[in-house]
This record gives structure tokens, sequence and C-alpha cells, in this order.
């Protein structure tokens, strides 16, 4: 390990920035990048990135049979760590359970100290993370702001960046990466975008105070760079190298994700090194959402009210034919057909799925990366309770979708299945708002972008069958997040789902991670 680069995480949620960097490998094989910490405020996400860096203790081959027993729900989690208690220790170490930016119970020093003594010396190292972003996201802005703009403006997390910025001042990492939301580019507080003081504070960190003037390279700056919308020539940046804000979103569905996620991106270097990288290489073809789920076990969803088996599931749905104004001139003959068809076919011999499923067919997409064959099953695959009436919009927006190639819109539903909500009862179709309340995933595109709202409910992220009526597994969207079958996320459902939608995809993170190894390398 004393060869490998060694990586700081910050706010790294479950940890798909650092899989990514840690998934790297050279040409013999051997990682590259070692990741030294991983500091994360939330205690169950702590959990899913101690158990993950427990896993990278072992060379693949290596890994204990235990592991697997555990992921198999066969052996507790105290119970694998107390088999093997020197990697629990070392796992316990790297993953830190601290919140950045609250000085009064972490105080800038202890932060410091502890980066110092995972770096061990080393002064070839990356900076990794993405700071929360919750008051970034234009679904949160459009809540908050027309209720009360004053508390938007007073939102302590608007500069949590800074608490990146300090660690990035004090240490002066050679290479760092950060990742945000797209809506980035338009948060303004007091009328000043926060993308342009973003980038002005990265390229000229302002020394925080303690501990920096040790730094040999205190005082240095940063060059800023985009990471996918050039081909590797930044001659037309000029020496400033300042990119427009637009040119740092990276679309995750051109680097070969199974997901239209839309991402900031940035790559800052140390202005002594005199290195420019290279580019994300972008794919001409995108990758449909079916490849990466469709092997996975097939499940129904489950009633959330009520009797619940697969016999009163299959009858709820089949209340739909008694629906006669569904069929009375509301929809088209095709869609009608799609619907008929797949009514009679639906099956009551489905499950539900649990924490983990013996399943032994292999992924059709990226098979090296996400199979695990020790593993013989499949984790994080249980089906959500839906409501009755749900299970019903469900239904017509997949066969909707399948017949139409796209996601209906409300004003696409027939008025009995609309919902009783005050923004649809009594509103006139074309006046509705919110009209994609409803998504089902189309099969044939790249999947919308997983979010943590899919822990609230699974109205954004139906699943493309109707046989199955159901939301997303954590297992599918961790799938199209394009983490490892062998990655447990840790927690009750809702915060596995949290944890899934908030992670940076580790297959595009490993892209990142390619070129940020070649500037080393040079």
């Amino acid at each position: 390990m004393s060869g490998m680069i060694p990586v700081i995480d910050l706010f790294a949620g479950p940890g798909g920035l650092g899989e990514g960097f840690s998934a790297l490998q050279g040409p013999k094989h051997d990682a590259i990048f070692r990741i030294a910490l991983s500091i994360e405020k939330d205690p169950i996400a702590r959990e899913t990135l101690k158990l993950r860096s427990f896993f990278r203790q072992f060379s693949k081959p290596t890994v204990p049979e235990e592991y697997y027993d555990h992921l198999r729900g066969k052996l507790s989690r105290k119970e694998l760590y107390d088999c093997f208690p020197i990697e629990a220790e070392q796992a316990a170490f790297e993953a830190w359970n601290a919140e950045l930016g609250n000085y009064q119970k972490y105080r800038a020093t202890r932060i410091d100290e502890r980066i110092r003594q995972a770096l061990d010396g080393a002064d070839q190292w990356v900076l990794i993370g993405g700071p929360p972003c919750q008051a970034y996201s234009v679904a949160g802005r459009s809540r908050v702001i027309p209720v009360n703009p004053e508390k938007y403006e007073k939102d302590h997390r608007h500069f949590l960046y800074k608490a990146y910025l300090r660690i990035l001042a004090v240490h002066r990492p050679p290479v760092f990466v950060m990742e945000n939301v797209r809506g980035i580019l338009t948060a303004e507080v007091r009328g000043q975008p926060i993308v342009e003081r973003l980038l002005n504070d990265l390229r000229h960190p302002v020394p925080a105070a303690e501990g920096e003037e040790a730094n040999p390279n205190a005082g240095l700056e940063y060059k800023i760079y985009p990471l996918a919308n050039y081909s590797g020539d930044l001659d037309h940046f000029g020496p400033e190298i300042h990119a427009q804000p637009t040119e740092f979103i990276v679309r995750s569905e051109q680097h070969r994700i199974p997901q239209a996620r839309h991402r900031f991106v940035l790559l800052g270097i140390r202005s002594d090194i005199r290195q420019r990288p290279d580019g994300l290489r972008k794919y001409r073809t995108s990758i449909a959402m079916w490849s990466a789920i469709q092997d996975l076990p097939r499940l129904r969803s489950r009633l959330s009210s009520g009797e619940d088996s697969s016999d009163v599931w299959v009858d709820a749905i089949r209340e739909l034919i008694g629906m006669k104004a569904l069929f009375n001139g509301c929809i088209d003959d095709n869609l009608f057909f799609a619907i008929s068809s797949k009514l009679n076919r639906l099956s009551a011999d489905l499950g539900t799925g649990n924490g983990f499923i013996e399943w032994h067919k292999e992924p059709l997409f990226q098979k090296d990366w996400f199979h695990d064959h020790r593993v013989g099953g499949i984790c994080n695959h249980v089906s959500r309770g839906h409501m009755k009436s749900d299970l019903w919009r469900y239904f017509f927006a997949a066969c909707y979708a399948i017949v139409h190639k796209r996601s209906p819109k409300l004003p696409d539903f027939p008025v009995p299945l609309l919902p009783k909500h005050r923004n649809v009862t009594g509103t006139e179709k074309k006046e509705m708002i919110f009209k994609d309340r409803f998504r089902v995933q189309v099969r044939g595109r790249p999947a919308t972008t997983v979010t943590c709202h899919i822990g609230k409910d699974g109205h954004y992220f139906i699943h493309p069958d109707p046989l199955q009526c159901r939301s997303l597994t954590v297992r599918e969207a961790a799938r199209l997040q394009t983490f490892p079958d062998n990655y447990l996320f840790a927690g009750p459902i809702t915060a596995q789902y949290q944890q899934v939608g908030n992670a940076v995809p580790p297959l595009l993170a490993r892209q990142i991670a390619g070129i940020v190894s070649r500037l080393f390398k040079k």
C-alpha cells in the first residue's frame, strides 16, 4: 500500500467517488489509489463506508468468506468485525463520522491532525468530495424561495464548500476534484451567483489561519479545469484557463453510465505543477437503463394498506378493468391493447424480495464490474409498499412507456387515474403543474437522475415492467448509479435509498480517477 496514492474524501456519503478512485488499476492490475480517510457526518452512511473500507483491506481473492456471509445475512456486522479486529480497526479509522463546517463540535485543528495522520507524510495525494447540495438544487429552491426567501438566503449549506476550501488552503494537495449539482449554476445569495464565488475561491484559496503557514506549498494557487467539454486542448481558455461555468457540467450518459445524471465537476491542479489533464472520453451511444437492471430478480410490489398477498395484489391491479372511463375513448387503441394484454398476464408467482436473494444470473452490462460470483445472490433488493391507486398509475405509466417510448405526463393520464391533489383536482389538464409527478423509467433510454428523493416515494422511479408494477428497489437504483453488487448499503431502506441517490456513480468516478492518475504519471 505504500506505493499507492492516498485520497482524502470529504462529504463522502456512501463512498461513490472514493469507490471509483480505489477501483482504478494499473497495467499489472494493482490499485493506483487508496482511500486514506473518508469524512461523513451521517452515521448510517458512515457504516456503509466502514464496511466497504473493511472489504478493501483485503485483495480481491483474499476477501474472507465471512464478509459474504454478512452480505447473505448469516453473520452480523459485529460478528464480522470480531473475526477480523485489525482490519475492522483500520476501517473504523478510515471512515470517520464527523461534521465538516461544525467547528464547535469538530475543531479545525482536530480535522487537520486527522488528515495529516491519514496521509502519514505523503506529499503526492488527492483531495476529493462534494459539499452537500440541497441548498443549490433547483427542486429545493422551488419549494423554499417562494414561501420563505429569507430562510433560503440564510441557509448555512450555501457555504459548506468553505469547509472544503479551508482544507484545500491548509493542506494544498497537488490535485483536487469537486462535484456538485447542476443547480449551482443558477443559485444566488444576495444577488451574487454562488458558482462565480466558488470558482474564484478555489483558484485563490485564502489561508484559513491555523496550520497553513507550516505547509511548504503555502500561497500556491490552483488552475481549475472542466473535464467533459473539451478534447484535451485547453488553449482556447487562455493562460488563466477561465472556463465558463456551464463547461463544467458532466453528462453521465455520454460516459457509459446508464443514467442521465448531469453534475458540476471540476478538477483543480496546483499552480506549481506544469500539467494539463485529459478530458473525459465521450461515447456516441448511451447505455439504456434496462441493460443495467434486466437480469435482476423480478419482484412484485407490496400493498401498503390492508391485506397483502400475491393474489390480492393481482386482483387489486386488475380492478383497472372496471374503470369504464379508462377504456372509453380516453386512450388510443395501441395503449388499450397493451393494458389489456398486460393485465391478463399478471402473475401471482412473484415475491417481494429481501435483504438478500439467492440468485445466480449474471449481468449483461459491465459483468466484470458488477458481478461477484462469491456473493451468490443479490443484496438490498426488496420492493416497497404502494397504495392501490398508485399501483394503477404505475401500471398505466409502464404500459404507456412501452407504447409511446416516453413517460406520460399528468395530462396523458385518464381522468380516473389522476391523483386527488390540490394541484390536479379541478384543474384543466393544460394548466397542471408538476406534470411529471409520476415518471416511469423508459427501457431504451438512460434513466433519469437518481436523487435522494427516491427515499420518500417511488413516483419518479417507476419500474418499466408493468408486470412488476412497482418502484425501483435500492439495488436497481444502485445499478443505475453503477455500484458493484457486493457493495452493501447500511441502515433502514429509506436511508439506503438516500445514500444511493446522493452518491457519485463509481464508474464515472473511475474515469475521473484515470485522468488524475495520468497527471501523477507525467
